[in-house]
């Protein structure tokens, strides 16, 4: 499992040059507000850092492997925050030993099977990864020192969870995802498990009932089954040795090597078995929504809503895109940014879903072998969005309008807008919320 596969990233601060975003909001003039509140949102969650040596080293390695979550669990309340900090690390450092190719299999195996314990030993540490990860692993005793001042529902918690995750990766180091049971398998002990440790915390903080293991899984079975279809091929091309997760039960009715899939020959099959792999995927979205209608803590319904929107809307984007098998496909990041600013309740949530899918099932062909369960599955998201009776309330996130202003005028604006950022974050970080609330 790569790193990136915890959650479904949404990397908007980085992605792209200064041209391209220009054009981008010149296109799409609305996205600049959520691209600036967005923006000053991180910088407010860098300047968050604790003082104390080992909290300061686990919120700093956050915004390092994860700016996005980093970003999205700081509207959540200390105590949860710091556990959910703490879940999310121990999870990174069991996934870079995991993904560590140089790491032979006898050293490996054992580790993994025994993370869980090291989580309690403050001089624990083992130097594996690259970059910020081997930072990481090799100053554990940071992470394993917050990890002992949690509360003990905390605690328990996140071992559990460490250690069937653990025990389920070692399986998976010597065996390859054959069939769509496989597929399920190892999405549950990578991803699947996560929902269920995240629902563990949520109750343990007492602001939500303890939600059902089988729509905990489904949590973490949508994000994980995006993103392995989302990355196909950055993963085939992984040097010096590809880890894929596209179980052989689909792509062998496709062609005769997964890797066969990224050649120009093979479009038409390549982008069949594509859809195939979204209509998996589709089967989690109802209880994804059911789940998010359950939760009761503002904070926490934003964690979790937040990136199964931008599941749902990956999955659009690449449904039937030959581009997936050619380079990254994901939405662009001012729609990102409407996303994270305009997701407050659930009907914005059953609107996402309704449009998302709409656009999707736009796009299905009639003469697609899968077409029909996967119009299907849409038809029980859309009823389901639809039942809902909040559909008049919904915003339309993807359907495009003309733009309100013609472009010397956006440009104005921008310049005016980024000027202001540049004076009043350096020196008055504070003035520079208010200023946004007011024209909020």
């Amino acid at each position: 499992m790569r790193a990136r596969k915890l959650s479904l990233s949404c990397e908007i601060l980085c992605e792209g040059g200064k041209m391209g975003s220009l054009r981008a909001i010149l296109s799409n003039p609305d996205d600049l507000y959520p691209l600036l509140k967005l923006k000053m949102a991180a910088r407010h969650a860098e300047k968050q850092i604790p003082p104390e040596p080992h909290w300061g080293f686990c919120y700093t390695m956050l915004h390092r492997v994860s700016r996005s979550f980093a970003l999205v669990i700081q509207q959540l309340d200390t105590d949860l925050r710091d556990a959910v900090c703490i879940f999310y690390l121990v999870l990174r450092a069991l996934d870079t030993v995991e993904d560590d190719t140089s790491i032979a299999t006898e050293v490996k195996v054992p580790i993994l099977m025994d993370f869980y314990r090291y989580i309690y030993d403050r001089d624990w540490h083992f130097s594996c990864g690259t970059k910020d990860y081997k930072v990481l692993m090799d100053e554990f005793h940071h992470v394993s020192t917050a990890f002992l001042e949690l509360g003990r529902s905390y605690q328990e918690a996140i071992e559990d969870i460490t250690m069937r995750m653990g025990a389920g990766m070692a399986k998976f180091i010597c065996k390859e995802v054959e069939t769509v049971g496989d597929y399920d398998e190892y999405c549950y002990y990578v991803a699947g498990l996560v929902g269920l440790g995240l629902s563990k915390l949520f109750h343990a903080s007492g602001k939500e009932d303890l939600a059902s293991d089988a729509l905990s899984n489904s949590m973490g079975l949508f994000l994980q089954k995006t993103n392995i279809i989302r990355d196909y091929l950055e993963d085939i091309n992984e040097i010096p040795k590809s880890r894929m997760f596209w179980p052989c039960q689909i792509w062998s009715k496709y062609v005769n090597k997964l890797e066969d899939l990224k050649y120009e020959e093979n479009s038409v099959k390549a982008v069949q078995c594509l859809n195939d792999m979204v209509t998996n995927a589709l089967m989690h979205a109802e209880d994804c929504l059911k789940y998010m209608s359950e939760l009761r803590d503002p904070a926490i319904f934003r964690f979790c809503a937040i990136p199964q929107i931008m599941a749902i809307g990956t999955l659009a984007l690449c449904y039937n895109n030959v581009q997936v098998f050619r380079g990254v496909v994901k939405m662009r990041r001012g729609l990102t940014a409407r996303v994270i600013h305009g997701t407050k309740t659930m009907s914005d949530v059953y609107g996402a879903f309704y449009d998302f899918s709409r656009m999707l099932k736009s796009k299905v062909d009639g003469t697609d072998h899968n077409s029909r369960e996967t119009k299907g599955r849409l038809e029980a998201i859309l009823r389901m969005c639809r039942d809902s009776g909040t559909l008049s309330e919904r915003k339309s996130y993807i359907i495009r309008t003309e733009p309100k202003y013609n472009s010397t005028l956006i440009i104005i604006i921008f310049i005016i807008l980024a000027i202001l950022i540049a004076d009043l974050s350096s020196t008055r970080p504070n003035n520079m919320c208010k200023f946004l609330k007011k024209i909020e």
